[in-house]
Order: C-alpha cells, then structure tokens, then sequence
C-alpha cells in the first residue's frame, strides 16, 4: 500500500506543494512541524512522502557501517559510549586490518548495501589512519564496487583531499544538535570545528554526510538549527539519529523518544532539506519500534545491520519490511 502523492487541501499538503515549487520553508514552519499534534500526523507524513517520492521514488538506499577503531576516545561527547567519560562496557580496540575492513565490505555487498561506512572513534585521524584508509578504499571499490563513506573524525583541508584521491566518495561527521546546544553535549570540541570539518570536505569535493541526533535535551529551535545548517551545506547525504541512551554515558536518564516524535523529526528534516537523502539512522529500532515502517514514507535510507557499539535489528527483518512497504533497494 502506498500513501497518495497527489495534492490535498490540508495545509501540510499545501505547504509540501510550495516546497515542490522550490520554495525553502522557514524556522517558525519548521518548528510547526515538531510540535503539531497527533491527530495531523498521517497528514504531515503524507505531505514530507509527496516530496520524498519526487526525489526518490519507490527506493530504500542501504548503508552498511564498520567499526574499523572503537573506543579509547579523548573526547567527552554526552550521548557516546566510546568518549573518555563513558564507562559503558564496549569493546576496545585500534584501527582493524586491511583484511578485516575488506571482510567487512564482502558483508556490506551480500546486504545490497549501496555503501559502505567506514567509522573510527577519535578526535581525528592520525597518519596511520589515513593511510590504512588509503590503502584499502581503491581494494573495496576494485572488489565489490560500493561507494565509500569515511567518518574519521575533524580534518583538515589536506587529509579531505588525501581521501578524495584515494576514492572516498563522501565524508560523515555529523553536526549532532544546534549550535546554540552543543556546548551542552561536548566540551572538548566546537560546533565550530565541526563545521570547519564539513567546509574542508566540500572544498576537496567530497560529498557532504551530516546529521544529527534527537532526544539529547534539544528544544524544537535546535533541531531545527541544524536542519537549516544542513541545507546551507548543501548536505547530500543526512542520518538522524535517535539517542539511544546507553547506561555509562553522561545522557544515559535522558528521556526517551516517541515514534510520533521521531516521525516529526524526520518530516521537518524532509520538508528543510527535499532532495538530500535522508537516513533513518541508530535508535530507529528502540525509538520508531512498529513505526518503522510509516518512516520509510519520510526518508529513503537506512542502515542495514549493527551500528557502532549497540545492536540493530536483523537484516531479514529489514528486507522483508522493504518489500511490504512496495519500495526497491538501489544498488
């Protein structure tokens, strides 16, 4: 079954016919859409699919993610359990063999994952990193032909450009909140320099990966914040998250999610940012639970598997919703 993509009088029909006009909605209308009630809901989600189905159609991209380097973090991130601050029982190790991530990329290609992630903890890269990364990315494209997104953390204008020779396609290093609340989430690093990150990924010509993650404390303003920073960086590809609040991190009593909120936030980042794909990322499992399935009305990605430290639901589970919603995976 599948939501109507035609015009309606409601006014979430009518302001997604404004966005199909190429008209940018506001803040005060993107806040609207966090905080309208449960009764507009299948409306709204009708509305961000009409936009959702011009850009995208029928098809559910897949992500696969490596955690080529967990833990042993000298960041203090609130919502991680890899930061110094979490004492979160995770697995602790150095940056995996060049086999090992090659093995990953044969696990990614038997998902129909479409690209494949490959994630390190960690302020930045050191030099070994970004060398490991070299060595490996033009392997994985030879073998299995995915594309390559690498999330190694703040980096300059030079390593942005060692990673685009070597055949990285696009960059993840998510904003995460509003400016006006990272200061809330992390201590350690700046919104600004997160932001000077995504700058020096765009000038190599990468593509831009960059999202963020709801239920840290945020208010609707900071949300939205963020959506309109995405949109100025013109970001491709935008995972949202939902925090999972893991027991030994700093934000692991914060209040948990509903699925209608989670729905809103994705239709407002949908409504803000039209054509960039949007990924329905970690937490979708505990947050959405039988929602899942209403959000791939919203966004047309997700990952397919485990995420970095927590689990996700199993990848049969995935396809088989996939196939009930009447969508096609892109390969």
């Amino acid at each position: 079954m599948q939501l109507d993509t035609t015009s309606s009088n409601s006014h979430w029909a009518r302001l997604s016919s404004e966005v199909l006009d190429g008209r940018q909605i506001d803040a005060e209308q993107a806040e609207a859409i966090l905080e309208s009630p449960d009764e507009e809901l299948i409306e709204l989600v009708a509305a961000a699919y009409r936009i959702r189905f011009r850009h995208f159609g029928k098809t559910v991209q897949l992500y696969f993610l490596v955690n080529a380097k967990s833990g042993l973090c000298p960041e203090d991130c609130g919502y991680c359990s890899q930061s110094k601050l979490s004492t979160a029982p995770i697995d602790k190790y150095r940056m995996l063999s060049k086999e090992q991530l090659l093995d990953g990329a044969r696990v990614a290609a038997e998902r129909n994952s479409r690209t494949y992630c490959i994630v390190i903890s960690g302020r930045a890269p050191t030099e070994r990193e970004v060398q490991a990364v070299e060595a490996i990315v033009p392997e994985v494209k030879r073998q299995y032909g995915l594309q390559v997104c690498a999330c190694l953390g703040l980096l300059s204008p030079e390593q942005a450009q060692r990673l685009k020779q070597c055949g990285v396609d696009r960059v993840n290093h998510n904003l995460n909140t509003g400016r006006e609340h990272y200061d809330n989430i992390c201590s350690t690093h700046t919104y600004r320099d997160r932001m000077e990150t995504l700058h020096n990924v765009r000038a190599a010509g990468l593509e831009v990966c960059s999202g963020g993650i709801m239920g840290m404390g945020e208010s609707p303003r900071d949300l939205v914040a963020m959506a309109m920073d995405l949109r100025e960086l013109r970001a491709e590809s935008i995972p949202l998250n939902f925090l999972h609040a893991i027991e030994g991190t700093p934000l692991e009593k914060q209040q948990a999610l509903s699925p209608q909120d989670c729905l809103r936030g994705l239709c407002m980042m949908r409504f803000v940012n039209p054509s960039s794909e949007l990924r329905i990322a970690g937490g979708r499992e505990k947050h959405l639970r039988s929602l899942q399935p209403l959000a791939l009305y919203v966004a047309n990605s997700i990952f397919v598997g485990d995420y970095l430290t927590t689990k996700g639901q199993p990848p049969e589970a995935d396809y088989q919703m996939i196939r009930d919603m009447g969508f096609d995976i892109t390969h």
